[in-house]
């Protein structure tokens, strides 16, 4: 099968090769997924990059944890009544050395989540990490139901999902911030109430004038150890702080303002949720999908060979939602 693969870190342009491995057979538990598309992501762009680690877990990576394609073989105890059973796959990158940049990955049978008829595979490849984070972070904790919330990066892939969600949720207000003009009326169009540009506006000073002085009672949190103290003047007393993405491995939290308020801080990587939030996330995410309830941002689509440009569309921050790799198609590029 032809596959992209690293054996270290560095540029993308430098690490990433496409190379031909041997096609995976499935074992006990286990499915094969013909794969149709495979989503790129941040994560998998800063492993990749060395971001976190310099020493690769294991001697060679096909990277990518989210895809999307089609059961074309099952492994002992698995019934065969799932091939040809179209799935979103999650997870297929994490701790092992097999994603989704290739033709076929095999998981175990729960990492393959069947795909709502009429969803398109690029989307079913944007559903593992933006979707699943999207909806935890709304949903956890007794959810949004009549609170105000503030998500932070609404125009990225997964404030996109998040504004959208805190909606469905009930949230009674959603203000979120984004960086252009542009990226303000993508949050707008998906129902966020209030858009703060954050390189042209005080951001504390304009949620607090919108919430006349209270505060929000959540933040969905992109970039905490950036935020911290933003997100400290303008939690509400009581609030909650869900916080899934930093660009540090310290933060300094404001601690006098944040225990005077009884705020609560809430970390959570998507990879690690447990089986039972992972249920309650799949579940209500295949519902929006089966409701036609969510508008997707596949902002580029690429062939698997020109993975490389995928991974460096997200590290300029040149695209507005998520990346994905067509697999097995003679697909050309196409925005949207």
């Amino acid at each position: 099968m032809r596959a992209i693969a690293y054996e270290r870190v560095g540029p993308a342009d430098e690490v990433l090769r496409l190379i031909e491995l041997p096609t995976p057979e499935p074992g006990p538990g286990e499915v094969r997924v013909r794969l149709r598309c495979s989503g790129v992501n941040p994560s998998d762009v800063k492993t990749r990059g060395g971001v976190r680690s310099k020493e690769l877990p294991f001697p060679r990576i096909v990277p990518h944890s989210d895809g999307a394609g089609v059961i074309d073989a099952v492994g002992e105890g698995v019934s065969p009544d799932c091939v040809d059973e179209r799935v979103w796959v999650w997870n297929a990158a994490w701790q092992r050395p097999y994603g989704t940049a290739a033709e076929y990955v095999v998981l175990p049978r729960a990492q393959a989540v069947p795909l709502p008829g009429g969803v398109d595979d690029a989307v079913g490849a944007c559903l593992g990490i933006p979707a699943l984070t999207a909806y935890h972070a709304v949903n956890c904790n007794g959810g949004v139901g009549g609170k105000t919330v503030l998500i932070a990066g609404g125009a990225g892939s997964v404030g996109q999902y998040a504004i959208q969600m805190a909606r469905y949720a009930g949230a009674s207000r959603i203000i979120t911030t984004v960086s252009s003009g542009e990226k303000a009326a993508v949050a707008s169009s998906l129902g966020a109430d209030a858009v703060v540009n954050y390189r042209t506006e005080p951001v504390a000073q304009r949620v607090l004038e919108l919430t006349d002085g209270a505060g929000v009672d959540r933040i969905v949190e992109v970039e905490f150890s950036g935020n911290a103290a933003l997100d400290a003047e303008v939690i509400a007393s009581g609030g909650e702080i869900v916080a899934y993405g930093s660009d540090a491995g310290q933060v300094s939290i404001p601690f006098f303002p944040s225990i005077v308020r009884n705020v609560a801080i809430q970390f959570f990587i998507v990879y690690n949720l447990t089986e039972q939030d992972r249920r309650r996330a799949i579940a209500g995410v295949t519902r929006l999908l089966q409701a036609g309830a969510l508008q997707h941002a596949v902002a580029a689509r690429l062939p698997l060979d020109r993975c490389a440009e995928a991974h460096s569309l997200i590290e300029r921050g040149a695209v507005t939602g998520n990346v994905v790799l067509s697999i097995g198609t003679d697909d050309v590029w196409q925005t949207g």
